[in-house]
């Protein structure tokens, strides 16, 4: 008898340490999405095809995700000015086609030339959040919302001379959708894929966002990274600590911006496309919901929360039409999908303002 009740007693301390570490929140949609995989193959939903899908948009999204950490983790918040990020990737993919670079090689040149074009915004948009301390998530919006403004006038004057590029009956000026195909198309996400019937895994692609997320946690395990948590964390110590706080925050901004400029890259090469003109312009939200529902704050945020938010954030985002679709037996997919995701990104955005006051 009293060892059933040391085990009964043993049991809910288990489960409420783990409610503790996870939260309520993210146990409920979790279990939301479980009961979504489950009830799929009674309304005609492939879970093999459905759960190929919901890892193909985690591995396009995982890098932008992962791009909120450092501005986060330095106290600059929430990184609403990722398509500025965005657009160096745009900048360095359309210069990888015009050039002709093709394959493996066509996307490590994309890099190439996304890189510098994300240190030097970045660094402008750091000095710029450094004088506006408090206000940054404010004004890191504008600057994203009129960065992608600025680029449709840009995208339109950029002497550009690739066919498959430009409009063909101006020959100036780019194609909103410029598709990446024959150039480096699906480069990581054919890398060692694993194919099963109707389920594919892109093991190229999870193993590039491994490495990235790796990469990340080993940046934050070094002195630099330190300095910028502890920035983060307690500005005054870390100043009174000898750590020039002002420039820990332009470094956080410039990585954020880099990898921003590198998860666009995964994007594309996955979906196909390259985005240009609006197409940047609400990207910033889906990372941000993201990177919450994972269980990140305004000033703290870790390589899980990442993982857990973009795959709870993506299944349900994947799932909820294909299931509601055959439910009703009619298309209604984007309207499911408009109404989940904002709904979503709503639910994060307030209860961590609520957190915060």
């Amino acid at each position: 008898m009293r060892k059933t009740v040391r085990k009964k007693r043993q049991a809910i301390h288990v489960f409420k340490k783990f409610v503790d570490m996870a939260g309520w929140p993210r146990i409920i949609i979790g279990i939301f999405l479980f009961s979504l995989f489950m009830a799929a193959p009674f309304v005609g939903v492939l879970i093999s095809t459905s759960l190929s899908n919901t890892l193909e948009r985690f591995g396009m999204n995982g890098v932008l995700v992962l791009a909120m950490v450092p501005m986060v983790q330095a106290g600059c918040g929430l990184n609403f000015g990722l398509p500025l990020g965005i657009i160096s990737g745009l900048l360095g993919s359309t210069l990888s086609i015009e050039l002709g670079a093709r394959g493996i090689g066509g996307f490590a040149a994309a890099i190439a030339l996304s890189v510098p074009i994300a240190v030097i915004l970045g660094y402008g948009y750091g000095q710029l959040l450094n004088r506006v301390k408090g206000d940054e998530m404010m004004i890191a919006t504008y600057v994203g919302f009129s960065s992608v403004a600025f680029m449709c006038i840009a995208w339109l004057l950029l002497p550009y001379r690739n066919p498959t590029m430009i409009w063909g009956y101006g020959g100036s000026g780019l194609r909103t959708t410029i598709s990446v195909n024959g150039y480096w198309f699906h480069v990581l996400s054919d890398f060692w894929a694993i194919k099963f019937g109707h389920f594919l895994f892109p093991t190229g692609m999870f193993l590039f966002v491994a490495l990235m997320c790796f990469l990340i946690w080993l940046f934050m395990k070094t002195k630099t990274g330190t300095a910028m948590t502890a920035v983060g964390s307690n500005p005054e110590f870390a100043r009174a600590s000898g750590v020039n706080v002002d420039r820990m925050r332009i470094v956080s901004v410039v990585l954020s911006t880099v990898l921003g400029a590198v998860g666009i890259l995964v994007y594309e090469q996955s979906f196909g496309f390259i985005q240009l003109y609006m197409g940047p312009f609400y990207m910033a939200l889906p990372a941000v919901a993201s990177i919450l529902l994972g269980g990140a704050s305004v000033n703290k945020a870790s390589i899980w929360n990442v993982l857990v938010g973009t795959f709870l954030f993506q299944g349900i985002l994947t799932m909820t039409p294909s299931v509601i679709n055959n439910v009703l037996q009619t298309d209604m997919s984007e309207v499911i999908r408009i109404i989940v995701s904002n709904g979503m990104i709503l639910y994060a955005l307030t209860r961590k303002v609520q957190v915060k006051r």
